[in-house]
């Protein structure tokens, strides 16, 4: 995990310093709201529905307990008692008081966490797998180009007042567990045909009013071009893209309108141009980087645990846990634990500041100090032992951390709404609370199998509700909510935007439109073992169109 050296402990404390003195101004009313806002959004303080939101950075998902225990005191403190985990593997306060805020960020630079870049038109966090270093097919732990990314675009001069927002993501993997293909740059680590390590770039992804699959940039980029090829990419879109109308500012309208082809020839040319030599990261900066992403020294274990198999056996709640909500280590006899944060009837990726103790305890006494947090609003404990399974299981079930739904219909990703978002037009949080409530049997989730729903309470699609197997998408339809549905969407790296089904559903009716759709599916699969996704990709639309509009 990385550390901060002496220059980052510098500069964040100078910033919490600065910004403490923007907010004494604002408070003092010597700064009104329109000369703080571009202030407070550098330090990722947004002025929500109700109250502020301090939306908090953590590089590529990854916090020790040290962490993960001060936003416990951070919750408890100066917020309602939970905290809400992003798709952006970040983490959201909805109720600070503006005066708290400096303490707040004070309190988060004395264990090496802020909030710079988790706003306003910069590059934000770099996402990545949360499996990163525990899969056994990735061609190298996509944290340490995460981590070369974050310190080349922290404050970076050319780039902090772009169009608008800038998205990466990377992964190691050829199975994508990060969305890579629905980012403004999405980076995949492959080896070439000489057996060499470098990148495929892809460029152009994202959802919003206008959503898009990236396209390739590059097959094939040598690993020590990372910066520069980056570099080059940035400089021609801040150079191009659109200044006077916010929704045509993202990369993916600039791709789109030039085409990828002339995209490209403009990134090879200012590629060209640049002095490489002055933008690449050296050898031994890298190799200080990989040092901290270094595998944990876990010890040998049986690839079978007795301990793990008598658990089952006498738990069935740990049995059924343990089956959907791990993932396989690549040093036998460990497990990657999935930590659902979606309870049945709960708010979809928050956190309570007891749940946050109690997984950073167990995190430091099973899972080498590391937790991850994952873009679809849940938390890993990336390397348990399966001797160690049923002792997590127990420990996250004393505070409702136990369902066992990782993949399945209740494990729904959900912006925060009109409960809280200023941009929002529907209620997104009790719709993702009805639908759970509807399938809450955990013998149901599994007769169900994987089914990705995601839901976003406006346009902007914080919900990623474009790339759901079932999308849902709620508007504003002359002061009633409507939500439109749309199915096929995809994430990984078969990815699929989702077609819309027809006219929108009222709020009441969602959760009935949805067991339509289940129940269409189990009767229209060849085989039980054959996905929700599988079946549309195979049926088409037409027959769940019926099963929602015949008789609506």
């Amino acid at each position: 995990m990385y550390r901060y050296d002496e220059f980052d402990h510098r500069f964040v404390q100078e910033r919490v310093a600065e910004f403490r003195s923007q907010v004494t101004r604002r408070l003092d009313g010597s700064l009104n709201e329109n000369e703080f806002k571009p202030l407070r959004l550098m330090n990722g303080l947004y002025l929500q529905l109700h109250a502020y939101m301090l939306r908090v950075a953590i590089p590529y998902g990854t916090l020790d307990s040290a962490r993960m225990r001060m936003l416990a005191h951070i919750a408890e403190k100066w917020d309602r008692g939970y905290g809400h985990f992003t798709t952006r593997q970040n983490i959201q306060f909805n109720w600070p008081k503006l005066s708290d805020v400096p303490d707040i960020l004070d309190a988060l630079a004395s264990v090496e966490m802020h909030a710079i870049q988790t706003s306003g038109n910069c590059i934000r966090n770099t996402t990545s797998d949360p499996y990163a270093g525990v899969a056994a097919d990735e061609v190298e732990d996509p944290r340490i180009t995460a981590e070369l990314i974050r310190q080349w675009s922290s404050l970076h001069p050319e780039f902090t007042f772009l169009g608008r927002k800038f998205k990466i993501a990377v992964t190691g993997s050829a199975e994508d567990r990060t969305a890579l293909k629905v980012h403004d740059i999405g980076i995949q680590i492959v080896r070439n045909t000489a057996g060499e390590t470098g990148y495929r770039v892809l460029v152009g992804g994202g959802l919003g009013r206008t959503p898009m699959i990236a396209k390739e940039l590059r097959a094939f980029l040598p690993r020590e071009d990372l910066l520069p090829y980056l570099e080059a990419a940035l400089r021609v879109y801040n150079l191009h893209g659109r200044r006077d109308n916010k929704y045509k500012a993202r990369i993916k309208i600039l791709v789109h309108e030039i085409g990828i082809e002339e995209y490209a020839r403009q990134v090879e040319a200012e590629f060209a141009a640049l002095d490489r030599d002055a933008i690449a990261a050296p050898v031994e900066e890298v190799a200080r980087i990989a040092a901290y992403f270094a595998p944990p020294k876990l010890a040998a274990r049986p690839a079978e645990s007795t301990a793990f198999e008598r658990a089952r056996q006498v738990d069935p709640g740990f049995a059924a846990w343990a089956s959907q909500n791990t993932f396989p280590h690549r040093v036998p006899g460990y497990v990657a634990a999935t930590i659902s944060l979606k309870p049945i009837g709960g708010a979809p990726g928050d956190a309570t500041a007891e749940q946050m103790r109690a997984m950073a305890d167990l995190a430091e006494k099973y899972s080498r100090d590391e937790l991850r947090v994952t873009h679809e609003q849940n938390v890993v404990l990336p390397h348990v032992a399966l001797d160690d399974l049923h002792s997590v299981y127990r420990g996250l079930a004393g505070v409702g951390l136990d369902a066992p739904n990782k993949g399945l219909v209740t494990d729904i990703v959900a912006c925060p709404g009109l409960d809280y978002c200023a941009l929002a037009t529907a209620r997104s949080i009790p719709v993702a609370q009805n639908i759970a409530r509807r399938f809450g049997s955990t013998a149901r989730q599994k007769e169900i199998g994987p089914l990705s729903i995601k839901i976003s309470g406006c346009i902007n699609a914080c919900g990623h509700h474009h790339v759901g197997h079932i999308g849902i998408l709620g508007l504003d339809k002359a002061g009633v909510e409507s939500y439109q549905i749309t199915l096929g969407g995809d994430a990984t790296e078969t990815a699929a935007l989702g077609d819309r089904t027809g006219p929108g559903f009222g709020y009441d009716e969602v959760a009935d439109v949805i067991e339509k759709l289940v129940d269409r599916y189990i009767e229209l699969r060849e085989v039980p073992q054959e996905t929700f996704l599988q079946t549309y990709r195979r049926v088409g639309m037409e027959p769940f169109k019926e099963a929602i509009y015949a008789t609506h």
